[in-house]
């Protein structure tokens, strides 16, 4: 459970409460091209779409593999495939909605590459673009109005108190086109491995299009050169909780400003690395024999993890004041040397700003590495499976269709022309090639690229930073690492209306609970009180829902 997100943070980087999803492994279902594995829930069985990897798909410098782990590529192809041959569309008009992170783009008239993906796609999208913090209300509104577009984005906690109620009223039901060998008609959104699809069932049908991310947020980051000062030449070496203490004082010497961790505001101190280092669950944990759910912080592993941050900060291991800190403060400290852990997620490693180029811009010497499991106890949470999923309004099939294939052009893979297009704009005007062939963005390519095409549709996510070959290979070993261990939420896509309207509440009273133990306002004693707390709040009854729910499957 990554302590430090917000709700709607949460969401971004876990899977989506999506219902009735199975609760079997989530690896379980990877890279089967031989046929995918039926997910089942409420009394319903639906086929995933069966993978089909890109006949013509570039070769990576590090090859992916069917466990999740993302291909690596050290530059930009020179010779760009061309993933959809002929515009999906003729001549027809759809709608879409999606929340952004960036500024305003210029509207198509003043868009070049707006232009550019609408003559090859051979028809006109009419996008609604709603800054992020704005989605939810937006979202309401158009769902009130009943003025919801042909796609449209959905992430849990969206304002929808039935979600199987709402796909089977409002949404296209996706499933005879999409599963099993039918997505074969669509062949960029064939080749995203069923892992993905797996968050994409509401009431055991398939109603979503995923938006795929690289299963693991990451432990975090640590300057391996500090540890290495300290006599710990490989975090290997650390091998037990007493140790990792002991390591920590080591590198921790605040008369040269240097702490072993520093933390930000909602980060409980450090504590989503040392959930994970000692082995807590990615959110419940499921007993498979009697289907009965354990919360992540019920457990002993997450109470000793709890423990131990305690005695880092009585041993005055953690960056003092640090849990005041905003997510730049705390970037910007770590970069400068004054501390040698924090947790970040792993996007936060690559190109020019990332940790890597950014501190050894500040010191040759420094050595910012991802972590990667060292305890024997260590579990790397699958919390980025997707970034959300799409859902298509209910329509005549013909129109349903189209909206699949817009779908399918924007999920074209890197290298692509389709996925240039979209992610650097037209050449010559939105970009040039710099000496390696990487595509460099002009002044008027950084606004023109901002139309978020990129959530309408999209690949899995390969590793590319244009300026790092080492980042590059650092992130894929890390990755790999991460996945081996990997442990998924048993009750991601399962729907319970607890969960869901009181998510916040809950998370609330969990994370104030726990930081005032933490903080040495409260003694360890009482954490059973939150606990307890916590279970009557509505943790209980989320649980009988989902279990309820997994018991059908």
């Amino acid at each position: 459970m990554n302590d430090k997100l917000s709700r709607r943070g949460l969401l971004r980087l876990g899977a989506l409460t999506a219902a009735g999803i199975a609760a079997s492994p989530l690896l379980a279902a990877c890279g089967n091209a031989g046929g995918a594995p039926a997910a089942k829930a409420q009394g319903l069985t639906v086929k995933l779409p069966t993978y089909t990897p890109l006949a013509n798909a570039l070769k990576a410098d590090l090859p992916g593999t069917a466990a999740g782990v993302p291909d690596g590529f050290f530059t930009y192809p020179k010779q760009l495939i061309r993933a959809v041959p002929t515009p999906p569309l003729s001549g027809a008009t759809i709608t879409a909605a999606t929340s952004t992170f960036l500024p305003p783009p210029p509207p198509r008239a003043q868009n070049p590459a707006w232009q550019e993906i609408e003559k090859r796609l051979g028809g006109k999208v009419e996008l609604t673009i709603v800054a992020a913090d704005d989605w939810q209300t937006k979202f309401n509104t158009m769902v009130a109005g009943n003025t919801l577009p042909d796609l449209f984005q959905y992430t849990a906690g969206q304002g929808v108190n039935n979600l199987p109620a709402f796909a089977a009223s409002q949404c296209a039901d996706l499933t005879a086109l999409l599963s099993g060998d039918a997505i074969k008609a669509y062949p960029n959104l064939a080749a995203i491995p069923e892992i993905f699809w797996k968050q994409c069932i509401v009431g055991g049908r398939l109603y979503g299009l995923p938006i795929p991310r690289n299963l693991v947020g990451g432990m975090g980051f640590y300057r391996a050169e500090m540890f290495a000062e300290a006599g710990i030449a490989d975090l290997a070496q650390i091998t037990d909780a007493d140790r990792l203490l002991e390591a920590l004082k080591a590198v921790t010497d605040p008369d040269r400003g240097r702490w072993g961790v520093i933390t930000a505001t909602g980060g409980l101190f450090g504590l989503s690395i040392f959930a994970q280092l000692f082995g807590a669950p990615n959110g419940w944990r499921l007993d498979k024999a009697t289907g009965k759910l354990t919360a992540g912080f019920e457990t002993e592993e997450y109470k000793a993890a709890v423990e131990f941050v305690i005695k880092l900060r009585e041993a005055g291991v953690i960056y003092p004041g640090s849990e005041g800190f905003d997510s730049l403060k705390r970037k910007n400290e770590f970069n400068s040397g004054k501390a040698a852990m924090t947790y970040d997620g792993l996007p936060a490693y690559l190109g020019p700003t990332g940790y890597l180029q950014t501190q050894k811009k500040i010191d040759p010497k420094a050595d910012p590495r991802p972590i990667t499991p060292f305890l024997p106890s260590a579990k790397a949470f699958l919390n980025n499976i997707v970034y959300a999923v799409n859902l298509v309004k209910k329509g005549d099939e013909a129109h349903v269709k189209d909206v699949l294939k817009v779908a399918d052009f924007f999920s074209s893979p890197f290298g692509s022309e389709e996925y240039t297009l979209v992610n650097y704009g037209v050449e010559g005007t939105d970009h040039t090639r710099d000496a390696k062939g990487n595509p460099v963005l002009t002044e008027a390519g950084a606004k023109n690229t901002t139309v978020p095409w990129k959530y309408l549709g999209a690949p899995t996510q390969p590793i590319f930073d244009a300026s790092s070959a080492e980042a590059v290979r650092i992130q894929h070993a890390a990755i790999s690492k991460l996945i081996a261990v990997g442990v998924e939420d048993p009750t991601a896509g399962l729907y319970s209306p607890a969960h869901e309207g009181k998510f916040e509440s809950l998370n609330t009273l969990r994370v104030d609970g726990l930081t005032s133990i933490i903080a040495g306002r409260r003694p360890m004693s009482h954490y059973d009180q939150v606990v307890k707390d916590w279970r009557a709040a509505g943790g209980d009854q989320a649980r009988k829902e989902f279990e309820e729910v997994i018991a059908k499957g």
